[in-house]
């Protein structure tokens, strides 16, 4: 018995145990900061769009009473048209509940805004999202131009693909080709999503941008270390409207 042991300790001993897998962008953060953010897009009915802004503009003040507005946009390229995107921000969970129950007492906002605007939208959808721990909005420097590019994920999570997605994000912001306003993960919606919230002066100053860091090296080995994990990519550009906090 005691030989038999004694091999199965050599044995058990000799094994070399997989390397865990650590990430920075891994959930852990969050459990102290449960502060998450609402990406909303709402499918207008075509020849609605300025009506339903204009609406929005002179009640806006009626819904961010209630919780932080952080961005508001229309979508000039990127999928269908008439199409609005905003982010709206909250401290957690309950926080978004008691919002939702105090807009639902709201009559001012319920009569003026909610309403009569209801029949100008076609479709609405949500994403609940975190920003990344290693990154936090950054406001732009003046007003101009966002996109919004939208990463689809191998399964596997960040623990799988986090550090090679942020070399890729950083080598851009680094080397001065474009600005980056926020990056988010998803957490309801589809899972092994990320979203990167870039600013550009203009479209033009971002296509010249793009083409730059194409032929860079640097961008080019982070970009293709951080393709071997990605399913599809998406992107929208877009204009903030005149009450957007984010220009």
């Amino acid at each position: 018995m005691l030989v038999l042991r004694s091999g199965l300790t050599r044995a058990l001993a000799s094994r070399t145990l997989a390397p865990q897998v650590c990430s920075s962008f891994a959930t852990g953060p969050r459990q102290y900061d449960g502060t998450f953010y609402e990406f909303r897009t709402y499918y207008l009915k075509p020849s609605k769009m300025n009506e339903f802004l204009e609406n929005f503009k002179k009640n806006a003040h009626l819904r961010t009473a209630h919780s932080e507005l952080v961005g508001y946009w229309s979508v000039e390229f990127g999928g269908r048209m008439n199409k609005v995107f905003h982010i709206w921000k909250y401290d957690n969970f309950a926080h978004r509940t008691e919002v939702r129950k105090a807009l639902a007492k709201d009559k001012e906002w319920q009569e003026q805004f909610l309403i009569p605007n209801l029949a100008l939208i076609d479709k609405q959808e949500s994403e609940i999202t975190y920003l990344v721990p290693w990154c936090k909005i950054e406001k732009p420097p003046k007003e101009g131009v966002y996109e919004l590019a939208t990463f689809q994920m191998k399964p596997g999570g960040p623990a799988l693909w986090g550090d090679a997605f942020k070399r890729a994000v950083h080598a851009h912001v680094n080397l001065g080709y474009t600005k980056l306003v926020g990056v988010f993960h998803t957490e309801y919606g589809a899972l092994n999503r990320v979203h990167v919230l870039w600013w550009n002066e203009s479209a033009d100053s971002r296509a010249a941008g793009r083409h730059k860091s194409h032929e860079d090296p640097r961008v080019v080995a982070a970009v293709r270390e951080s393709v071997n994990y990605l399913v599809s990519q998406q992107n929208m550009l877009l204009i903030p409207t005149s009450f957007s906090p984010l220009k």
